[in-house]
């Protein structure tokens, strides 16, 4: 049985393309699979069973001097080897896997000058085949086969357990490491999330390994978050100081992401979800720098509503260091288009707290805090088409106004993806109608935020 996933790219086929990295990162029902390139190339991806195998087919390409494959097998199980072959000008990767597998959302990205990672999913069971078109080099894929009705997904919640590998992260009394307290405490939120129908969880990092830290942002765009979590256990060299804390993105640190992102847009830097699926590089700087500012300004909002979700629940379960969601440039809560947050559940340094800490009684705890205030915060702003919307009605939803009669006033909230001036043209209402309706002052608008629609 052979089930064929076909994507060509452009490029010029004289020219070796060199192989320098596989990537895998395992996840709870997902293989993530990435390959770099030196420049685009034709490939094609397919399955084969009996037994299962996942083969990439890159055209007039090559293995870079010193390529292997071993590094990336190391804490797997879905992808349990992998063999490479050369033949003619091409290089064939097989990846031996534990069961059927469906290759998905194949994608190109740029990695900075002319190298390439070639993207994809490994699912569980397969199904039809699915063919994916792409227009350019750095256009977004779309899929070849539509849905009429297109199936209701799960909101997915990216969880990073701080540091790993050789950066243990803080060292507390009786040497305990931080990696080990935050991988803990991520696996068991990612159960606990898993178990809330509607909700899938992701892991960034599943073992004790390092990975950067804008390749955390990275994968978790990559996972196409809903939301990103990164888990922390904070340290000071005043040992009586404990307690819990919250942080989102500052401004400072906004600002200059956003110039990161504009210096990168000429390489293809897209924004995911934040003002839907939009390429930045076919945008002049105005345009690009207004789209961004859009973006990342509806994306701090929307992380603080997250944090401060999360930082009432752990209010309950102890001390807090902070009472209020405060703001940091931390690197992995850099994403323009995708809410992030960054927990501190508590000061390693403070002997009793990393007692506390280092005990599956208090981790439960602080996973159910932060559970329920995750679920809370996604049932308020679930994006449209996910499972959670339709039941909550949320997520971009039109809902009749109380006692008004029909034909008259809506209230919509707002989604991923939303402008002010296009919820206006849907509903054939002046923008400035709708910004004087509900008292706005600009048309920045926030995920979850309730708009009055005026009658036309």
């Amino acid at each position: 049985m052979l089930a064929a996933l076909l994507l060509i790219l452009c490029g010029t086929p004289a020219e070796a393309r060199l192989v320098s990295a596989l990537v895998l990162q395992e996840g709870q029902q997902l293989t993530l699979v990435g390959v770099d390139l030196s420049a685009s190339a034709e490939y094609s991806i397919f399955t084969l069973a009996n037994p299962h195998r996942v083969v990439v087919d890159l055209r007039q390409a090559r293995p870079a001097p010193g390529f292997s494959t071993a590094a990336a097998l190391k804490g797997q199980s879905r992808v349990r080897a992998v063999r490479t072959a050369v033949h003619g000008g091409d290089y064939r990767l097989v990846l031996d896997v534990d069961g059927p597998v469906r290759p998905q959302g194949a994608r190109l990205e740029t990695r900075g000058g002319a190298a390439r990672r070639l993207v994809f999913e490994l699912h569980g069971a397969p199904a039809a085949p699915v063919t994916l078109s792409l227009a350019g080099a750095a256009a977004s894929p779309t899929r070849g086969t539509t849905q009429a009705k297109p199936d209701l997904r799960d909101l997915v919640v990216a969880i990073d357990a701080g540091h790993g590998g050789q950066d243990p992260g803080a060292i507390g009394p009786g040497r305990i490491q931080e990696k080990h307290v935050t991988l803990n405490i991520a696996r068991k939120l990612a159960a606990e999330i898993d178990r809330i129908p509607g909700y899938r969880a992701r892991l960034v990092r599943s073992g004790d390994n390092f990975i950067a830290l804008r390749d955390r942002v990275r994968i978790a765009r990559e996972f196409r978050a809903d939301l990103f979590v990164s888990i922390h256990a904070d340290a000071f060299r005043n040992p009586r100081i404990s307690g819990g804390s919250v942080y989102t993105l500052s401004d400072r640190g906004a600002t200059s992401e956003n110039a990161r992102w504009l210096a990168e847009k000429e390489n293809g830097s897209d924004l995911l979800g934040g003002v839907g699926d939009v390429s930045l590089d076919d945008k002049d700087d105005m345009l690009a720098h207004v789209l961004l500012d859009l973006s990342m300004t509806a994306n701090r909002s929307a992380s603080i509503e997250a944090g401060q979700a999360v930082l009432q629940e752990l209010a309950a379960v102890g001390r807090l260091h902070k009472r209020r969601v405060e703001q940091a440039g931390f690197v992995v809560l850099k994403s323009p288009d995708m809410p992030s947050i960054l927990v501190e559940t508590g000061f390693i340094s403070n002997p009793e707290e990393a007692r506390r800490l280092n005990t599956q009684a208090h981790q439960n705890r602080l996973v159910q805090a932060i559970a329920a205030g995750v679920r809370r915060y996604l049932e308020n702003n679930a994006p449209p088409g996910t499972l959670v919307a339709a039941r909550t009605g949320r997520g971009g939803s039109a809902i009749a106004v109380a006692g008004a009669p029909a034909g008259s006033s809506v209230r919509y909230v707002i989604a991923r993806g939303d402008t002010l001036s296009g919820i206006a043209s849907r509903y054939g209402v002046p923008t400035q109608r709708l910004r004087s309706a509900n008292g706005l002052r600009s048309d920045v608008i926030r995920i979850g935020q309730t708009l009055l629609i005026p009658a036309g």
